[in-house]
């Protein structure tokens, strides 16, 4: 691989890199708040999409069909909190997992029977087939925009953990729920925060995973669910800073396995990136950063 390869390869291993970190750092503020390990996380991604398609018929422009996609992924997020889980606060943690494999069902046929089961293109801009030409790099207009774009919303998260009230509040619940409450803060607001956050991290990665694959279906949730789990699973669950390597971690792997694998064996890549992963978890079975109880 030649050095202008390698300098594609990373920015694609970037940009495939923060999608899967803002995937992961969503599924993990909720279980790191609460417990909760919600697979229905994976639907708000659908959301997004199905947001972005029905705008696009009202010919709505692609950033405001993405604005569009991550306002009703957020609010649809907290409407999860409401009327699933802080009814049953207090359950088990299976009936909360249970539950959540409900809602994702119930949002699946949802759109099943009132859209169609079949796949809805959403239009992007030809921009994003474009290239920027650097010297003698070429690299893609989207995988550039979608690295800045999770970057810039990584550091915006991080300052706003750090820095504000609610942030810190949520720090605190997540490295212990119960002695938090006992010092004043509120559970419903802090779990009401966490679930828009939650959706705000799925509904910026669905737009950028919906300008990829450029439709959408009812089922295509599976896939950011289950690459936010395996991510969140390498940093450590429910560790939000390991949440973000993790999902960097995955994508480099991915990318990199791609790029250098021969023709034969690229079938396989898939297979190969799990086997790394199980190898990583073999010697460390508490993903890269340790304990879940740390937090960003």
């Amino acid at each position: 691989m030649s050095w202008r390869e390698l300098i594609q390869q990373l920015v694609n291993a970037l940009s495939l890199g923060s999608i899967y970190a803002l995937l992961a750092l969503g599924l993990s503020v909720v279980y790191g708040v609460m417990g909760i390990l919600n697979f229905a996380f994976g639907e708000l991604v659908t959301i997004t999409g199905y947001t972005m398609y029905f705008a696009s018929r009202g010919n709505a422009s692609f950033l405001v069909m993405a604005l569009l996609g991550i306002a009703v992924a957020t609010m649809s997020s907290v409407g999860m909190d409401l009327v699933a889980f802080r009814p049953l606060r207090r359950a088990s943690f299976l009936t909360l997992l249970f539950t959540s494999f409900a809602v994702s069902q119930i949002i699946q046929n949802f759109f099943r029977q009132v859209v169609s089961p079949r796949p809805k293109g959403v239009p992007v801009p030809d921009l994003f087939n474009e290239a920027v030409q650097i010297g003698s790099i070429s690299i893609g207009v989207l995988p550039l925009i979608t690295a800045v774009v999770g970057f810039t919303s990584l550091l915006l998260l991080t300052l706003f953990m750090r820095r504000s009230r609610s942030g810190l509040s949520m720090r605190a619940a997540a490295q212990d729920f119960q002695t938090a409450r006992l010092m004043g803060i509120r559970a419903n607001r802090v779990t009401s925060l966490a679930f828009a956050i939650s959706g705000l991290l799925a509904g910026i990665a669905g737009v950028f995973w919906i300008a990829r694959l450029t439709s959408v279906s009812p089922s295509m949730g599976f896939t950011p669910i289950l690459q936010a789990f395996i991510a969140s699973v390498i940093g450590g669950l429910g560790n939000l800073t390991g949440a973000v390597v993790g999902g960097f971690f995955l994508g480099f792997l991915e990318v990199f396995l791609q790029a250098t694998l021969p023709s034969g064996l690229l079938p396989f890549a898939e297979a190969l990136t799990l086997v790394a992963i199980v190898a990583i978890l073999y010697v460390r079975p508490q993903g890269l950063l340790g304990q879940p109880s740390e937090a960003i």
